[in-house]
């Protein structure tokens, strides 16, 4: 399927103005926003790199999981003693400004939907994919729990039962990598979808549809994908695809991205970052309250980190502040209540 876009804007389903459409509700994989390059990188200019680091500048694209993500990273930081600063760019303009050592962190790095723009820098040695910090991120054609308990487990066993679904598909927008997918599966009759149709439509006006039909208990299939609040909210089931449709069982992985030379420059900064990978319920629950809930991702970052120093210990095993002293010790000085 298509490495562009696979997702658009996710928006929820409550009532929603234009200016909701922010950081809050878009995914991972949309397109990069259409910005003026060079007018961020001129704003990059303005603050030249720092040679011992004190301050780290994360690079945040639109999407509310990369942005409580970055948010919980950056207040360990701050812990840690470094100042931080979040600058929220176009992901071709995050990986600019990596390259030039205007950011240092980038959580965002989404395989493989940006495979062809991450792997060159890679290779050339300009960045480091320092970890995946989220694995096994599912997405593809999901149904309600009580749907897969009844029996449909896989994208064929939907053939099976179309009447139950009145043979439609709930899609997302037009022109999307996963609604390409789809219509391709049944353009060319793959795990039976011959007959079937798909219902393009908003991100928002799906989730809408599915939850009126779960409501009541009807059958109903439509686009899932994981880290998101869907996940939260409804007692979902992911589908095993059928016939290599490639309709479901979509897996990705999200890379952590620093400047090559950041191991050197800030070795205990690197630590923690090799270390830090987030369990996706956990990052399922924090797009749910910010994106959700409409919390701010200041306070969802700092309640999670004060209700879970058990994990945050792991991912600061070993590592020192600016100070030489415990990372984690520091940390449950400021948050253990």
């Amino acid at each position: 399927m298509s490495a562009t876009t696979i997702f658009p804007k996710t928006i929820s389903p409550k009532t929603v103005s234009p200016k909701t459409i922010s950081a809050k509700t878009l995914s991972p994989t949309t397109k990069s926003l259409s910005v003026t390059a060079g007018l961020l990188l001129s704003a990059f200019a303005a603050t030249p790199a720092m040679a011992e680091l004190d301050e780290l500048r994360f690079g945040v694209p639109p999407w509310p999981g990369v942005t409580v993500k970055s948010e919980v990273a950056a207040q360990l930081l701050e812990a840690m003693g470094y100042e931080t600063r979040q600058q929220d760019l176009a992901v071709s303009v995050i990986l600019e400004g990596l390259t030039r050592n205007d950011l240092e962190i980038y959580l965002g790095g989404w395989y493989p939907v940006q495979t062809d723009m991450v792997e060159p820098l890679v290779a050339d040695g300009k960045v480091e994919k320092v970890v995946s910090n989220i694995r096994g991120a599912n997405s593809g054609l999901v149904v309600p729990q009580y749907v897969y308990d009844a029996g449909v487990t896989t994208v064929a066993e939907l053939a099976e039962h179309r009447d139950r679904f009145d043979g439609e598909i709930q899609g997302i927008e037009a022109g999307t990598g996963i609604n390409d997918a789809i219509l391709n599966a049944i353009d060319n009759d793959l795990a039976g979808l011959g007959d079937w149709q798909l219902r393009e439509s908003s991100t928002s006006a799906m989730l809408a549809q599915a939850e009126q039909k779960m409501a009541d208990e009807e059958w109903v299939t439509f686009v899932g994908w994981e880290p998101h609040w869907m996940n939260v909210s409804f007692d979902l089931a992911y589908l095993a695809d059928s016939d290599d449709a490639g309709v479901a069982s979509i897996e990705s992985t999200v890379w952590t991205i620093t400047p090559a030379s950041l191991a050197d420059e800030a070795p205990e900064v690197h630590r923690f970052l090799s270390q830090y990978v987030i369990d996706i319920e956990d990052q399922n629950e924090w797009v749910h309250e910010y994106s959700y809930e409409d919390r701010p991702a200041d306070e969802v970052a700092h309640e999670w980190i004060g209700n879970n120093l058990d994990t945050v210990a792991e991912w600061l095993d070993g590592v020192k502040t600016r100070d030489g002293e415990s990372a984690i010790e520091q940390v449950r000085a400021q948050f253990d209540s």
